[in-house]
């Protein structure tokens, strides 16, 4: 058990941005780690419409007691073209699900999203190493999954997404940064592969259709999701269905809840440089 702690004037203030926001877990286990931790911090929920961010974004900059934010869905993206700098992840990414806020309104986005996605896979046992995987999506989250499940080495990896030409370029980025590695674009037919990842909101509201077909999922395939809410997502109930192993979008929270901590409170992070990270 945790003891709440009290908020006071002194208390910094961490915010989370999504639309939209009600199905965010983040508070919960953040607040829970500044508190363990004894850091007097407070993450609150803040519900911010897509055409509204720039206006928000630059309101931020002069609240003397913010710290940073998350960014979450539809954000990521948008979030990184309006940070001052990147962190090397982010950069390579192109796009940001974490803000500090430096001391004089600076704003220096990072991107935790796939080291987070890798390190819930291994949290479980799952080693992505030498699967072939299907990624659905191509957006912020996706994008960061796919360069990190690059980097640890899966042996190949189709990206299929919605716009097909957001898929095609992410695959080409990706093969470039990891030329070992066959990457392309396809359709969303998880025939032949040992892992499959919704890296999509899909499975968020419940008439939202399903990413894949699931008829052609093969049993001894991973799916795993980065839903949070549902925990067990209309894609993983029918790919439990199939003989499928389920990985709730949970783990990818877990796995990074200490860098986001840290990457937000910290008062002596140096400056992100735009070498290419180790992911």
């Amino acid at each position: 058990m945790y003891s709440v702690p009290e908020i006071t004037g002194a208390t910094r203030l961490v915010g989370i941005v999504a639309d939209p926001i009600a199905h965010v877990r983040t508070p919960q286990s953040l607040n829970r780690l500044f508190a363990v931790r004894g850091i007097d911090a407070v993450m609150v929920p803040m519900h911010v419409p897509s055409a509204y961010l720039a206006s928000w974004f630059a309101g931020l900059r002069r609240i003397g007691n913010l710290d940073g934010i998350v960014a979450t869905v539809p954000h990521k993206e948008a979030i990184a073209a309006l940070c001052d700098d990147l962190g090397p992840e982010a950069r390579l990414v192109g796009a940001a699900n974490v803000v500090r806020r430096a001391p004089d309104g600076r704003m220096i986005g990072e991107m935790f999203d796939g080291r987070g996605f890798v390190g819930g896979l291994r949290s479980q046992g799952i080693d992505p190493a030498g699967h072939r995987v299907l990624l659905i999506g191509a957006g912020g989250a996706a994008a960061a999954i796919a360069f990190a499940l690059a980097a640890a080495g899966v042996a190949h990896l189709t990206i299929a997404n919605r716009t097909a030409v957001k898929a095609e370029k992410l695959a080409n980025r990706v093969a470039t940064a990891f030329p070992g590695v066959a990457v392309d674009a396809g359709d969303p037919d998880p025939r032949g592969c040992s892992l499959v990842v919704n890296g999509t909101s899909l499975g968020l509201k419940p008439d939202d259709p399903l990413p894949v077909r699931v008829e052609r999922l093969e049993g001894a395939a991973i799916v795993a999701e980065v839903v949070m809410q549902p925990a067990r997502t209309a894609l993983l109930e029918a790919a439990a269905g199939m003989g499928c192993r389920m990985h709730e979008g949970f783990h990818m929270l877990e796995a990074q809840l200490a860098l986001l901590a840290e990457f937000l409170t910290a008062s002596d992070l140096p400056v992100p440089t735009t070498a290419q990270p180790n992911l």
